[in-house]
């Protein structure tokens, strides 16, 4: 299985091509804005790599792309540019979250739970546990000072890994601090490959939201300034002034 893996999620931007494990072309790097450009060319470069070194005209069976949790612009980014691959080529798009694909890549010995943990920015920690089985996918947000209890043995991954295992330890939990920081292509596509064989629970490709936008818009309309007119007694242009309609009957 041919999967177009893509991620802009956290910190950079992913984009490479895996065929039955195997990674036939990847780029990683660090992005701040620009991240729908950004990932368009590394995926059109990947793409233009894997096909000049395969023997073969076999194109993707699918494309695979970190859904969240994380940031708001890198995952819309990273969403739009799947679905319209997706789109053109005909193949599905398989969204994965970012606990998903670090977990596709990592082994932890029996006892332990292992734990993804995501900056949210706000002084708060997105966590999922890997192999949950819920809709949202286990992802609850917390305060770094506040921080649940995550089990007897906790192994983290993920951008805030250090931070929360920090914060466990003192407070006497078993730690186990692995490498895996950020999704890699080839722990998208392994994710995305398990979900497509029903080893994880379904999931659209849509954004996994954790936490409300941070804005909203305000449950009343604004009162319009001093002086305006009342919105009953606007005229559109062109219309007849209101007292000069004849009353019909």
């Amino acid at each position: 299985m041919r999967i177009l893996a893509l991620d802009a999620a956290l910190g950079a931007c992913a984009a490479g091509v895996i065929a039955d494990g195997a990674v036939l072309a990847q780029a990683t790097r660090p992005v701040g804005q620009g991240q729908a450009g950004a990932l368009a060319a590394m995926a059109a470069s990947v793409l233009a790599s894997a096909e000049a070194r395969e023997t073969t005209t076999a194109g993707l069976d699918a494309v695979a792309v970190t859904v969240g949790p994380g940031t708001f612009t890198g995952i819309r980014a990273a969403l739009a540019l799947a679905h319209g691959i997706g789109l053109a080529r005909a193949i599905p798009v398989i969204g994965v979250s970012v606990g998903e694909a670090l977990a596709a890549t990592l082994a932890v010995p029996d006892g332990w739970t292992l734990w993804t943990a995501i900056d949210s920015r706000r002084g708060r920690v997105f966590l999922e546990r890997a192999g949950s089985t819920t809709p949202d996918g286990g992802v609850i947000a917390a305060a770094l000072d506040a921080l649940p209890a995550l089990g007897p043995n906790v192994a983290l991954a993920g951008d805030a890994a250090a931070t929360v295992a920090a914060s466990l330890a003192a407070r006497g939990t078993e730690v186990m601090l692995t490498a895996a920081r950020l999704p890699s292509p080839l722990g998208i596509a392994l994710a995305a490959a398990a979900r497509q064989a029903s080893r994880l629970a379904p999931r659209e490709a849509q954004p996994l939201y954790v936490d409300p936008p941070a804005v909203k818009l305000p449950a009343t309309p604004p009162r319009p300034p001093p002086g305006s007119p009342a919105p009953d007694s606007v005229v559109p242009p062109g219309a007849p002034a209101r007292d000069s309609v004849a009353a019909s009957g």
